[in-house]
């Protein structure tokens, strides 16, 4: 579960400007602050199934954004590149450093 919302909650920080105020407030609510379905609800005088269902809802665009522009995967593609060059560094490996530098330039 922890690994779901921690997916979730940087795909909505990439696409977050892709959603509405009402899905943007949602989900921050629930995934950043940590707020209950029912307690969404009392906020926004909703029942808290059209609450659920707009948060599925959002998290399947999310996924769908993710999967046309892949900002996220990259972002980790980069972050393990970065990892290899701090190790490399480490081991004085000026080769490898060298050729992470080049695929990080390449990176799509």
């Amino acid at each position: 579960m922890l690994e779901k919302t921690t997916r979730v909650n940087y795909l909505f920080d990439f696409y977050q400007q892709l959603l509405t105020n009402k899905q943007r407030n949602y989900m921050d609510l629930y995934y950043l602050e940590d707020y209950s379905l029912g307690e969404i609800s009392e906020t926004y005088d909703v029942s808290r199934q059209a609450v659920y269902d707009n948060i599925k809802r959002t998290e399947a665009m999310l996924e769908e954004y993710e999967k046309q522009l892949g900002l996220y995967a990259r972002f980790q593609e980069r972050n393990q590149m970065i990892k290899k060059m701090k190790a490399a560094i480490e081991t004085n490996d000026i080769d490898q450093v060298k050729q992470l530098i080049d695929q990080l330039e390449n990176l799509e």
